[in-house]
């Protein structure tokens, strides 16, 4: 079994010495230590970080991530690990997925508001007038006003 000091796992997992030691405290990854006190990294520590950094990148917090791991102590075929995971995918999909919803309602109301300064004949502080009664937009918009509305 190959062993690693901590400058040596950094670069092979592309992170910094810190970020490993940091991971240590929080008890994603243990640490073999020589005898003059050296710390030793095996294999298993490279599969380790490089699952802590995929599921970082997939927004599992630090918290979230020691759960996962700490059920290896409970139950070593992986089972409990893979079920939790598959739980927190799922509930990160569903919460992606509203992020989602208000990304796209988000974008269109950007969208609506590029279409109304390009059609407004001073760029933005009248309406487009004549072009209200045909905007798709108009059942939102604040500016908008039926014909007998105007001449008041």
């Amino acid at each position: 079994m190959a062993k690693y000091r901590i400058g040596e796992i950094a670069q092979r997992c592309g992170i910094s010495e810190r970020t490993i030691r940091y991971y240590e405290e929080e008890g994603l990854i243990s640490v073999s230590r020589s005898s003059g006190g050296h710390r030793w990294y095996r294999d298993e520590d490279v599969v380790y970080i490089k699952r802590i950094l995929e599921l970082k990148g997939l927004g599992f917090s630090i918290a979230e991530i020691r759960k996962i791991i700490e059920l290896r102590e409970e139950d070593e075929s992986g089972n409990k690990r893979r079920a939790e995971l598959l739980s927190q995918y799922r509930q990160k999909i569903s919460e992606d997925m509203k992020k989602l919803e208000v990304l796209k309602a988000h974008i269109d109301e950007l969208e609506w508001h590029v279409h109304q300064l390009e059609k407004a004949e001073d760029g933005f502080t009248a309406c487009p007038g004549a072009l209200c009664a045909s905007c798709g937009y108009k059942s939102r918009c604040v500016f908008f006003r039926v014909p007998e509305d105007i001449s008041r």
